[in-house]
């Protein structure tokens, strides 16, 4: 079952390098928002998007499978259909310690899998908010 106390998302949060798959270079939206104010409040954030050479001066990457630094936490914001395939990918990186799905994004069967694969998940819920809420 996802995590959902205060005690275990802050937990997740005290990690400090974030892939964020579905990452936006569009100010305005969610997907670069949330992304953003991590990094201002001093996270590594790792965008994952296939149609961006660069967000916020990072290399973008096409998929979490070409990252070649190691990940924390991976912050999904896609569409739930599409949660399966990164928790698969997720799951084949052992540094990877927690799955994070944004407000509005549910896979029930994705995150039995990757708490099957020893992955802590949060799901349902926005990264920035609960950080305000729980840690600024």
């Amino acid at each position: 079952m996802p995590v959902e106390s205060g005690d275990e998302i802050v937990a997740v949060l005290e990690h400090d390098t974030i892939a964020v798959v579905g990452c936006s270079s569009t100010p305005g939206k969610a997907a670069h928002g949330v992304p953003k104010y991590m990094r201002r409040n001093g996270y590594d954030v790792i965008p994952v998007n296939p149609y961006a050479d660069e967000i916020f001066g990072s290399t973008a990457y096409d998929s979490l499978a070409d990252v070649d630094e190691a990940i924390d936490v991976v912050c999904i914001f896609r569409p739930s259909e599409e949660v399966g395939d990164v928790v698969d990918t997720a799951l084949e990186r052992d540094e990877i310690e927690a799955i994070w799905t944004q407000l509005g994004i549910r896979d029930d069967e994705a995150v039995d899998r990757a708490e099957a694969g020893g992955k802590t998940v949060v799901q349902d819920y926005c990264m920035k908010v609960q950080h305000r809420r729980l840690v600024a």
